[in-house]
């Protein structure tokens, strides 16, 4: 069935818009064209694999996962050029399900091609779904912009007894039509030739796309006249693997079981392996520090004051963070692995009916995963919510999301004060998990009322798939470089802060009281001690609010002590029911400065951005209040 829209129109006597009169000739040209390139836009459902194919195009790192509403901001990266030299720019644009919806990323791509519009479509469909993905490919193709269409995962179609007559779809359409797989890398070159083929045939004056031409409803009808003459599907598409595979994984109480055992699993697998990881990188950096950077600064004759702030600041504090690598590396490796296997989507049906109590759907928890990477490109993600409704509130719950940055932290401090049992980490870090959703779950309740939302959630459940090695390697490497590109300058500018604090005015002692550091300790000792909170602690906190990935070499920096000499240090000064307390803190409270933008820029509102600020303030002290007096109740506080 198809929706009725505003601005629509409904002809008896209909033709194919392409067919309609247009004018395609603008005055203006975009940078690109500038520069002689030309900007080939992707175009695409979500879950159609347009990122893979974007990467496959371009080497780019665009994330990859096989679960719908991925791309939330435009990528650009260069093709290959073609015979002629000409440059080809790629533009990634957000998945989108009708040229004329009204949720935030198709009102991103209605700008575009509005205000930008490109010299070329590439048109991705997913070959598994192609029956409901024809009909936004005939609203692109009314853009009367040069196009070609890959028929992705035919591999996939193939295996699920799905025929399409590509040759026949082309002369129907009056398109060149490819059959390509991204993710294991065929009938790209092809792509890129056809996608070249056209690129040398334009000349002159850019196109300007016929968006309100596109705005037309296509009759059903058409589309199924299509399908007919050049489809034919199976009577049943599920394969037996992955019928057998859902009959336990969305069942409601073996299901739910199982994903709580493969978080845990994953909580586990990042401790054994990462640990010993983890001592390695720091071994080595402290070797770098002892056999280079001080006898380099030793010839130089560096200044006291200079040659402590480089290495008992700076160096201390960047040094620190880098150990935990390995970690966000392997945490990174076991999130694709998540996600390219077909999982997620899954984990995200499974819950719809408890986030539904909430006032939110599925939607909400994939993106409540994603923030277990970081928390940004999920406020970023809530673009795919139309409801303005359940995005605000959705955007209230994830910086709840247990992030890598904060991960490291707890990875950290669970090895120094809950060492034994070898499970006893990892049953510690997957207690904040459980936490993180328990103040989810709180803040949900709370505010529903005040977000309302009735939109109805639609989920498209992909096969399962064997994930790519490559794509999960590379997934990664990605994410740890954008983890150091993101965060070097807070890091840097963080400890050298960090370090003139501790020893500011010149002769401070750490812990005499003399430092501003101390001072700033004492200032706010009387609200932060209830909670377990000292002096040291209290400072690492409020350089957490710049980024998580800080407080670690803040606690270095502020202690006077390599990564490597850290866990004994804090281990003497501080009890296993502070740890607990310090953990839930660093759980809940203010976001970092990234999120906090993300927000600003998601909501358009100062008023929520400060309601954000201000409640996971208050929730993460009221409840760390409960676990550190609660425990000194119970006897724990020794």
């Amino acid at each position: 069935m198809t929706a009725n829209h505003p601005g629509r129109r409904k002809d008896s006597h209909w033709q194919p818009p392409w067919r309609q009169g247009r004018n395609c000739h603008r005055s203006c040209r975009g940078q690109d064209r500038k520069s002689g390139a030309l900007t080939v836009a992707l175009l695409g459902m979500p879950n159609t694999g347009k990122s893979t194919l974007y990467n496959r195009l371009t080497g780019g790192n665009a994330q990859i996962a096989n679960w719908p509403g991925l791309t939330v901001e435009l990528l650009r990266g260069a093709m290959p050029a073609d015979r002629s030299g000409r440059s080809y720019q790629l533009v990634d644009l957000p998945g989108i399900h009708d040229l004329s919806g009204s949720s935030e990323d198709e009102a991103d791509v209605q700008r575009f091609l509005r205000h930008t519009p490109p010299d070329l479509l590439l048109v991705v469909l997913n070959a598994t779904q192609i029956a409901s993905q024809l009909r936004l490919l005939l609203q692109l193709k009314a853009l009367a912009i040069p196009t070609v269409v890959a028929l992705n995962m035919s591999d996939e179609a193939r295996q699920f007894g799905i025929t399409i007559d590509t040759g026949g779809l082309a002369e129907s359409l009056g398109l060149p039509v490819l059959a390509v797989s991204a993710r294991r890398n065929q009938g790209i070159h092809k792509l890129i030739g056809r996608v070249h083929r056209l690129g040398e045939g334009l000349g002159g004056e850019p196109r300007e796309a016929a968006l309100d031409q596109a705005l037309v409803e296509i009759p059903q009808p058409w589309v199924e006249g299509l399908l007919a003459r050049h489809v034919q599907l199976p009577p049943r598409l599920i394969n037996r693997r992955t019928r057998l595979a859902d009959r336990v994984l969305l069942h409601p109480q073996p299901g739910l079981l199982l994903f709580l055992g493969i978080v845990l699993a994953l909580f586990q697998l990042l401790f054994a392996v990462g640990a010993p990881a983890q001592d390695l990188m720091g071994n080595g950096i402290d070797w770098i520090q002892t056999a280079i950077l001080e006898p380099v600064l030793a010839a130089l004759n560096s200044p006291p004051f200079l040659r402590d702030l480089l290495v008992d600041g700076v160096w201390l504090g960047v040094g620190t963070v880098a150990t935990f690598l390995p970690i966000i590396f392997l945490f990174y490796l076991v999130l694709a692995v998540v996600e390219d296997s077909g999982y997620l989507p899954r984990a995200a049906f499974l819950m719809d009916g408890f986030m539904r109590w909430i006032g939110l759907d599925g939607r909400a928890f994939v993106l409540q995963v994603i923030g277990f990477g970081c928390n940004v490109p999920s406020i970023l993600g809530t673009r795919v919510i139309r409801d303005r409704g359940m995005r605000l509130l959705s955007m209230l719950v994830i910086p709840f999301a247990l992030c890598q940055a904060r991960l490291t932290v707890f990875l950290f401090m669970a090895a120094v004060f809950f060492p034994k049992p070898w499970w006893a980490p990892g049953l510690v870090v997957f207690g904040f998990y459980v936490l993180s959703f328990v103040a989810v779950v709180i803040t949900g309740l709370l505010f529903k009322r005040a977000y309302p939302s009735h939109e109805a959630f639609v989920l498209e459940l992909p096969p399962y798939r064997t994930p790519s090695l490559s794509t999960i390697l590379r997934r990664g490497w990605t994410q740890t470089l954008n983890f150091l590109v993101t965060t070097r300058t807070f890091i840097v500018l963080g400890a050298a802060a960090i370090w003139l604090l501790t020893n500011l005015p010149l002769g401070a002692v750490q812990g005499s009281g003399a430092s501003i550091a101390d001072g700033i300790g004492r200032l706010f000792q009387p609200l932060l001690a209830p909670i377990g909170m000292n002096p040291a602690l209290t400072v690492s906190l409020f350089f957490g609010v710049i980024a998580k990935e800080i407080l670690l070499g803040a606690m270095a920096v502020i202690y006077k002590t390599s990564e490597t000499d850290l866990a004994g240090v804090i281990d003497s000064l501080i009890t296993p029911l502070q740890s607990l307390s310090f953990m839930t803190f660093v759980l809940l409270y203010t976001p970092c400065l990234g999120t906090v933008a993300a927000q600003l820029q998601e909501s358009k509102s100062r008023t929520f951005a400060l309601l954000s600020l201000s409640w996971s303030l208050l929730l993460a002290w009221l409840m760390a209040l409960v676990v550190f007096q609660g425990g000194r109740l119970l006897g724990f506080g020794l």
